[in-house]
């Protein structure tokens, strides 16, 4: 046999041992019996994964070189609906989690095949605009039709109605949680003030936060920060020892933000997987979806409150 042929042996026997060790990293124990059980089926830690769904969404992109010519560098935003979103998607499968999809309606719009599989596949649609746009310098009656055409996108694309809403970089307007008590929205995720759900009280009527993350957005971590992915499996393995000790004695959650194009590069998302393997190993530790999540902060006697007139205060 040549070297080469060795060679190529060798690399494919080592791809199919990852990927058998991959497959018998099945998750731990469910259940973990505690002085007091903060989640369902005495879980002690909720780890949730939001998937960014805005590829198509997006407005612009750099700057060209010649306006005469067309801006065919900005086609490399479909990466994440071609190779990033579904790479995720595999990766979510094979370890049993589902999550939470913020879907942008023009992203559902132009591509309603990958809407309807991420919902096949377990996950659920949230609202995330029909434009990847802010909502802070429109009208009332803008942003309530924005909301409306998004829901309507993800209706078409899924057959399911999202119950979840995060805003463009998780801003809002003074109105915005009364539009969305009024489309029949039960939870937001852009207040990020606690490691675990609350309630705000809306005209009296509560709504649940699920927070969001910065912290742990690939975004922040890979194109701001410029984290190296060492850096950002240091981080998620650290954040998750701090809030597992934590749940000793205290209802505490996870969350963890992935863009297609970002975290579904490969190497990103190898880490990725990785994490999930090392905290699915700790007993008591679960992936839920954000409605089930903020169904659960709902119906429980011991979620934080807060009155409407409090955040409107602490956001001027």
């Amino acid at each position: 046999m040549s070297q080469r042929a060795l060679e190529r042996g060798s690399s494919t026997g080592a791809a199919s041992r990852y990927l058998e060790r991959l497959s018998k990293a099945l998750p731990g124990p469910r259940i973990w019996r505690g002085a007091r059980e903060f989640w369902p089926d005495g879980a002690k830690l909720v780890i949730s994964v939001s998937l960014q769904f805005e590829a198509g969404a997006q407005p612009g992109g750099a700057p060209r070189v010649d306006s005469r010519y067309p801006d065919l560098p900005i086609k490399s935003s479909d990466y994440g609906s071609r190779e990033g979103i579904p790479r995720l998607l595999e990766i979510f499968q094979r370890r049993r989690v589902h999550g939470t999809c913020h879907m942008a309606g023009s992203a559902v719009a132009g591509n309603p095949p990958l809407a309807k599989e991420i919902v096949e596949r377990g996950h659920e649609p949230a609202a995330h605009g029909q434009a990847w746009a802010a909502q802070y310098s429109v009208t009332a009656d803008e942003e309530r039709a924005s909301y409306e055409a998004n829901i309507e996108s993800i209706e078409r694309a899924t057959g399911v109605r999202p119950v979840g809403f995060n805003g463009f970089w998780r801003h809002s307007t003074a109105q915005t949680l009364e539009i969305l008590q009024d489309l029949s929205f039960i939870y937001h995720v852009d207040d990020a003030s606690r490691d675990e759900p609350s309630l705000v009280l809306v005209r009296g009527k509560p709504i649940a936060i699920v927070p969001y993350t910065l912290e742990l957005n690939d975004f922040v971590a890979y194109e701001i920060r410029h984290y190296s992915t060492e850096q950002y499996a240091a981080e998620l393995k650290n954040e998750f020892e701090m809030l597992y000790s934590e749940a000793e004695t205290r209802r505490r959650m996870m969350s963890i933000s992935a863009h297609g194009r970002i975290a579904g590069r490969p190497a990103r998302a190898k880490v990725l997987e990785e994490f999930i393997i090392y905290a699915q190993r700790r007993p008591g530790v679960v992936f839920m979806r954000k409605d089930e999540i903020a169904r659960f902060a709902l119906a429980s006697s011991i979620t934080p409150r807060q009155e409407q007139a409090a955040l409107e205060a602490d956001a001027a």
